[in-house]
């Protein structure tokens, strides 16, 4: 029997509503929830003693279980004849003190001020089905006639699936009217999805809107939000703002149902928040894998991710996140990323806190009262400490942080906050700076500080980073470019002239300086604020053989390739990121591969030099223009792709006729790394040169 309506339009029938329930009979109809699932938000706002006034109540059972635990001053209209007719004999000895009216609620009969609450599930919903200016009219009608029979300090208690027009119309009626506004989101059971009704894949709300005494010339709207029925409520600055963080928790109710309804709906990934902030917490991503075989025990797994590693590839590209769910062996795996500028006392509270939020993420068919496990690497939620935050005009909010590696040995990184999952910068510490050290020196000096003087920075910021170790894996093959170089073997007693575009944390020209003492280096950076950022907290310094030109790198090559005695440089790298994320290539931004500026590049380049970009394009068709781009001006283009990453190192080079195959360039990387491990300049053992050439194609 087809009991919904073809159109919401029919809601507002009293036609519709007197067949409904002559089909229905007189089996109760809880469309928006059970008193079960509502008591709890009903109990908060509705005293016993209150005298209640049920609008549109139908023939739900919700007055009569509200009676039944002590609620009994309770009086209830309805426009259908049947149902008031059904309600009377259904009730008439059982609940004596209870009455049903047939009355129209845009017309009430009843004085001014006669009740202390307004209770309606569901019933401004079917009256509102659309914004036809016949419509409105009936609604305030019937919102007005709501705040005539209410007591001042009276609530209009609204149960509410709050689609859009609903909630602008009866936020903005009682806003103006000088009321408060709340919305409270009712909890809500996953039982609901195998009820055999039709039922809504919305959440259901509750507007609680609550009268005040009107005060002349009084402009005080007070709007707030409450999304678990124990929480705090949360205030919001406007109409628009309470609207939006309604509809994010409409989307997210959506997408649980999806998820439970199948499996395989692509990359999901949704921020958890604050409940008293709003600030994320955590971003979930859920991983399904379709080819796994299902058993009792892998249906369903969480994975925490330890603080710090959400940028490496296994976490935080879709691709590691699969192999990563396929190595676990679960249907569904969701990863769970721990948000900086949070506090979290260990994985026992955080699973406390996450189990009953991602059991709402959980697939259908898993067995009653599983265990779900709490995944991690090593079993802990890493190590983040936060050493400095700031804004920079050009590059936005970035935090300095110290995150905690695979080996237990620090690392410190620069992010910008505008893309939070990239490292711009990585340096690692020196194995003896120990991060409790720095804790206690930290503690001793807040100790014996004036209350009014600003905490210290830590000590040893730019000291304790190791300089021979480079993090970045496009770093390390960058520097591998340099065996492209003439006598790779020589160039330690070779004077060498470097520019470098894109200053960053400055590891780059650092390694290149401390390795190669007879270089010289001019490396620019558009933002005055990462020369800051790279002298206080990445050891960088500058010298005779260093200097930084606070420049955009396009004016200041343009203004060396005008000069008429130009310097040429043996080797030009660009490490340059794009501030523009709507770009297809985001690594350097697209003026520096424009022809007429590589022109310029090429005229400050010595014949035998080599040119090196570091490039990340995810548009395909990009990268093949801009690599065609680079072989008009460079005739000898390498390209070597960094494994697990976007990133790729272009080695371009002015004479095709210099070609190397393979066994050439590793025999000459393999010729500057011995001359690099002489002994006492601190080389890495586990940077080997060759390896970054091995893989290395020629355009």
């Amino acid at each position: 029997m087809n009991l919904l309506p073809k159109s919401s339009k029919e809601f507002g029938s009293v036609d519709y509503w007197e067949k409904f329930f002559q089909q229905r009979g007189k089996k109760a109809f809880e469309w928006y929830g059970t008193y079960l699932e509502l008591c709890g938000v009903l109990h908060k706002y509705i005293k016993p003693r209150e005298k209640v006034l049920v609008v549109g109540c139908g023939n739900s059972e919700l007055s009569e279980q509200l009676y039944d635990v002590g609620y009994q001053d309770i009086v209830n209209i309805d426009i259908s004849e049947v149902v008031i007719k059904q309600m009377k004999e259904r009730n008439a000895s059982r609940r004596p003190r209870m009455s049903f009216l047939k009355m129209d609620m845009t017309q009430m009969e009843f004085p001014d001020a006669s009740f202390q609450v307004v209770l309606d599930k569901g019933t401004l919903d079917a009256v509102l089905t659309d914004e036809e200016e016949k419509t409105l009219q009936q609604v305030d009608r019937m919102l007005a006639e709501v705040g005539r029979v209410l007591q001042v300090g009276g609530r209009y208690l609204c149960i509410s699936l709050a689609q859009a027009h609903v909630l602008k119309k009866a936020v903005g009626h009682f806003s103006r009217e000088g009321w408060m506004v709340r919305v409270h989101q009712v909890a809500s059971s996953q039982d609901q999805l195998l009820e055999a009704e039709p039922r809504f894949s919305l959440p259901v709300f509750a507007f609680i809107m609550t009268k005040f005494r009107p005060v002349t010339g009084s402009a005080l709207q007070i709007f707030e939000l409450c999304a678990q029925e124990q929480g705090k409520p949360v205030r919001l600055e406007s109409a628009e703002r309470l609207a939006e963080a309604v509809r994010e928790r409409q989307q997210y109710a959506w997408l649980c149902s999806q998820l439970y309804r199948k499996a395989g709906l692509g990359s999901v990934s949704l921020d958890l928040c604050n409940g008293d902030t709003g600030e994320p917490r955590y971003t979930l991503h859920v991983v399904d894998s379709p080819t796994v075989k299902p058993s009792r025990d892998n249906h369903f797994a969480i994975f925490i991710i330890p603080q710090g590693r959400e940028t490496e590839w296994l976490f935080g590209m879709e691709e590691g996140r699969k192999q990563l769910a396929a190595s676990a062996g679960f249907r569904r795996l969701i990863t769970v990323a721990l948000h900086r500028g949070q506090q979290y006392e260990g994985m026992d509270s955080i699973q406390a806190e996450l189990s009953a939020r991602v059991m709402e993420l959980a697939p259908a068919g898993m067995p009653a009262q599983l265990q779900v496990p709490f995944l991690s690497v090593g079993g802990d939620i890493g190590v983040r400490i936060i050493q400095h935050q700031a804004c920079s005009p050009l590059s936005g909010d970035y935090v300095i942080e110290d995150v905690q590696g695979d080996d237990k040995r620090y690392f410190r990184r620069l992010i910008f906050l505008s893309n939070r999952n990239v490292v711009q910068s990585e340096a690692r510490l020196l194995q003896d700076v120990s991060h409790r050290a720095q804790k206690k020196r930290k503690k001793d000096r807040k100790k014996h500080r004036p209350p009014d003087t600003p905490e210290d920075l830590p000590a040893a910021q730019g000291q304790s980073i190791d300089k021979s170790y480079l993090c970045c894996e496009h770093h390390k093959a960058m520097i591998a470019g340099l065996a492209l170089l003439k006598n790779p073997e020589l160039l330690l007693e070779t004077p060498l002239a470097l520019l470098v575009v894109g200053l960053g944390g400055g590891s780059l020209p650092l390694f290149i300086h401390d390795h190669f003492p007879k270089s010289c280096i001019h490396a620019v950076e558009i933002d005055p604020s990462m020369l800051e950022v790279a002298t206080q907290w990445f050891g960088f310094s500058q010298s005779d053989r260093m200097k930084v030109h606070i420049a955009d790198g396009l004016d200041f090559i343009t203004c060396l390739a005008e000069e008429e005695a130009r310097p040429h440089y043996d080797v030009i790298m660009f490490d340059v990121d794009s501030k523009d994320p709507t770009l297809g290539m985001s690594c350097p931004p697209p003026a520096f591969v424009a022809q007429l500026f590589l022109q310029k590049v090429k005229s400050i380049l010595t014949p035998e030099g080599v040119f090196i970009l570091n490039l990340v394009c995810r548009d395909l068709g990009l990268k093949d223009s801009v690599l065609a781009g680079l072989k008009a001006v460079f005739p000898l283009l390498y390209v070597r792709r960094i494994e697990g990453e976007v990133n790729e190192i272009l080695f371009c080079q002015l004479h095709s006729e210099c070609k190397l195959a393979t066994p050439e360039l590793l025999e000459m990387a393999r010729a500057l790394e011995q001359t690099l491990r002489k002994p006492g300049k601190g080389w890495d053992d586990t940077y080997v040169l060759s390896d970054m050439l091995n893989t290395v194609k020629i355009v």
